[in-house]
């Protein structure tokens, strides 16, 4: 990889993190705020839509980030991309067009935007290296979501081709931890997981069922270590192609369900619903370029788990179920 070492100091600076409610923006302010060296802004959506191009004109030109990380999104699940393709695709690339553009007509001094290991092809090379972009058909079941983020690396890259913009892209591997959706049918694989688990704890269950054979095999990274990754990108990374940041290795579905389990405190069977489909028989992506550029995640996924169950359990008020 060519050098693209290019430090960017955030000491005193504005820094705009858009979708600070998600999961990954959320994480994102902690890790800012750990270091408080820089003035975080943000707005919630009932003070700012993103997909209003005169609102967000109107929001950048008063308070003038110097840095913004955008981490805003519409997401959902397979059910919801099929339900409403138009607006997967729509709102995505609103919210993308709106802020890259924006940012550089008020001259903003860095970007980081942030996509999704779905840009990916279905069945790209394991692990998924950053050139397999655009190398084959994408997974149909979130191909409008896909497109919209393909969409938003693009831009960031003709506005650094055309206009020398420092924009870059990351596109993370599979997340969990603190502030995630723990919809037992909506939600990723861990949050399920860890939702199933404690209610089977909760009700005296003989067993917890999964889908599939179980043998599938996945990659998970805590938010917070992609938090830091991030800002670590933000401050040392200055390049025209995206950046993978990942695990760097992965577990099979089974043996992930099992960990949880125990974690839970659940002591049941597990048992295995084999007429449901496994999926991607694995999906794993190269950490490689973040390893030579000098960034590696710190957390082991049993503590991850285990922190990620304490945040559960202590919010279970109030979590996110959509």
């Amino acid at each position: 990889m060519t050098n693209t070492s290019k430090p960017y100091d955030l000491t005193g600076k504005r820094v705009w993190v858009a979708g600070h409610r998600g999961m990954v923006g959320s994480a994102i302010v902690r890790r800012l705020e750990s270091e408080n060296v820089a003035e975080v802004l943000t707005a919630t959506r009932s003070e700012l839509d993103l997909k209003d191009k005169a609102a967000v004109d109107a929001w950048m030109d008063e308070n003038k980030p110097d840095a913004i990380f955008l981490a805003a999104a519409k997401v959902g699940g397979i059910h919801a991309n099929s339900v409403y393709p138009a607006d997967f695709l729509y709102d995505n690339l609103a919210i993308a067009s709106n802020i890259i553009h924006k940012a550089h007509a008020i001259g903003t001094e860095k970007l980081l935007f942030l996509g999704s290991s779905c840009i990916y092809p279905k069945f790209a090379d394991q692990p998924i290296e950053e050139s397999s972009l655009l190398s084959g058909a994408l997974e149909p079941t979130n191909e409008w979501y896909a497109i919209a983020k393909i969409a938003g690396i693009k831009l960031c890259q003709a506005y650094r081709q055309q206009h020398g913009s420092d924009f870059i892209s990351a596109m993370p591997t599979n997340l969990y931890g603190p502030g995630d959706n723990y919809h037992l049918e909506n939600s990723h694989v861990i949050p399920a997981l860890i939702r199933k688990a404690y209610n089977a704890r909760e009700e005296n269950a003989d067993s917890m069922e999964i889908w599939g054979t179980g043998t599938a095999r996945r990659e998970f990274m805590h938010a917070d270590d992609c938090a830091d990754g991030l800002v670590f990108l933000m401050k040392n990374y200055s390049g025209h192609e995206h950046v993978n940041v990942s695990q760097g290795d992965d577990i099979p579905i089974e043996d992930l369900a099992r960990l949880i389990m125990k974690l839970v405190g659940f002591k049941g069977t597990l048992t295995k619903d084999t007429t449901k489909p496994d999926g991607t028989p694995r999906k794993l992506m190269s950490n490689s370029r973040m390893a030579a550029l000098g960034w590696s995640p710190t957390r082991e996924l049993e503590d991850g788990l285990a922190d990620a169950i304490s945040w559960f359990e202590t919010h279970l008020d109030t979590i996110r179920e959509a």
